[in-house]
């Protein structure tokens, strides 16, 4: 009896695990192997093939074996449902099913539930039905790509917060810095003038108030993206660490929850968070002054201080530019340009004609124009395919945007800057004797800003590149 009862576990026993079948299939070669000893064993050797035999498996999924799992079952005198004790001695549940009594060990992808044997024998047989832990570590990969994008997200939505922590704190040094200004030009003035001066004050802490909401606003916003993706990757976080059924049962809203946040839009910096200091700046005295019935100096641009790239330096009046030999630590605004040394005026035009003229002295690597307010700041820039209208001088060398060189009697000290943008006119003159330059003539479409770019000096005499006031009798 002991004999047969040896044979009978001999048969009942699996090649792989030496144990008693647990959900048994079987190859076409008839050697039976428990379904997920099989799987395991496939997955290490990298192969199909039967374990016993070697010969290749033609299925990629073998379905259980009924009459041998009942048998098995049988022989080894299983429960229904319950728990037992692991390898381990961790305490596993096992979920059965509630209208057979068997232990739900199968996933039915076609209706995304798990099901015992019997119904995948009964109810299934159509569908694509896979082990458990089969459908357990395939959905979990996928849950862990969603993870992945919410944490790049995150990280996207951080960046931003940063850039806007440097815009906060490089906006409260030019607030500083303006009210300073402000205050030295007013020191200037008389008495009476001090309402005028407060008004100023008046508008600059109106903006400084506008700007620090504006900045607190969208702050706040990413911060409440950044919370949001966070508790969304602490629920994934905890969805993958849930048991093969409870997993199965909760995960698809936990992914649904996950793919939503994924799919908002990046954040991106608002343009005109940085205090408009050209507004305060340009043409204090002028504005002031104007009010007295005098004289006074004006400057027809005003370099705009959140254009340039860190190698720039501007005067306090915005009048001036310089190649530095430190590069500034700046906040990356979208106004400002990234990769070249520029700066532009900070008012365009759109229509009349306007001219200015340019102190460049000795200076050896200039560029004196205009450009298309819509030029890119951030990627190289392309004159044949950006609006641009400039005179280049390189190492007493002049040229025009298509490379062509331009010919001078003498070296200019001075260069007039004229528009015409009605007629499509950009052209240069030599204030001197107004002698004419270059005239560059093209249909514009939009505003225009004047545009100025300074390389080193060297040992040039003259460092920075100026415009040049004007006086006007009031």
């Amino acid at each position: 009896m002991a004999e047969k009862s040896s044979v009978l576990q001999s048969y009942l026993s699996c090649h792989v695990c030496s144990e008693t079948f647990r959900d048994p299939v079987s190859l076409s070669c008839n050697h039976n192997f428990c379904s997920s000893c099989l799987q395991k064993f496939w997955e290490q050797a990298k192969n199909k093939n039967c374990p016993i035999c070697k010969r290749k498996s033609s299925k990629d999924f073998v379905q259980v074996n009924f009459p041998l799992k009942e048998l098995a079952d049988s022989f080894a005198g299983r429960q229904k449902s319950g728990s037992f004790e692991t390898e381990k001695g961790e305490k596993k549940v096992e979920v059965v099913c509630s209208k057979h009594q068997e232990e739900t060990k199968l996933f039915c992808e076609d209706e995304q539930r798990a099901v015992c044997p019997v119904c995948e024998f009964s109810l299934h047989q159509s569908h694509k039905v896979v082990p458990v832990e089969q459908a357990v570590s395939e959905l979990k990969e996928k849950l862990k790509s969603d993870l992945k994008s919410l944490q790049d997200k995150r990280n996207k939505y951080k960046q931003v917060e940063k850039t806007y922590n440097e815009v906060a704190q490089h906006s409260k040094k030019q607030l500083l810095s303006t009210k300073s200004q402000i205050r030295a030009e007013f020191n200037k003035l008389h008495q009476f003038l001090k309402e005028e001066e407060e008004s100023r004050l008046a508008a600059l802490r109106e903006e400084e108030e506008q700007k620090g909401k504006t900045i607190s606003r969208e702050i706040k916003k990413i911060q409440e993206q950044i919370s949001s993706l966070s508790d969304s990757i602490c629920a994934v976080e905890e969805e993958l660490q849930k048991h093969n059924v409870p997993f199965l049962s909760s995960y698809k809203a936990t992914q649904t929850r996950a793919r939503v946040q994924c799919s908002l839009s990046d954040p991106q910096l608002v343009s005109g968070a940085l205090t408009d200091v050209a507004k305060h700046l340009g043409n204090l005295s002028f504005r002031v002054w104007e009010k007295m019935k005098d004289q006074v100096h004006f400057s027809p641009v005003i370099l705009d201080p959140n254009t340039p790239s860190g190698w720039l330096h501007l005067s306090d009046d915005l009048t001036s530019v310089r190649h530095g030999d430190i590069y500034q630590q700046l906040p990356d605004n979208p106004e400002r340009f990234n990769k070249y040394a520029i700066v532009l005026g900070s008012e365009g035009f759109t229509s009349g004609q306007h001219s200015w003229e340019v102190e460049v002295g000795d200076h050896p690597d200039w560029f004196l124009g205009l450009v298309k307010e819509s030029v890119d700041r951030k990627e190289k820039i392309s004159t044949s395919k950006y609006g641009m209208w400039f005179l280049r001088h390189d190492n007493g060398k002049y040229t025009n945007v298509a490379g062509e060189t331009v010919r001078v009697t003498k070296s200019l000290q001075r260069i007039r800057v004229q528009l015409d943008y009605d007629t499509g006119e950009v052209s240069f003159y030599d204030p001197e004797d107004t002698t004419h330059i270059y005239t560059h003539r093209d249909t514009f479409t939009e505003k225009l800003l004047p545009y100025f770019s300074i390389g080193k000096a060297g040992g040039a005499k003259t460092a920075d590149i100026k415009i040049c006031q004007t006086d006007i009798s009031l």
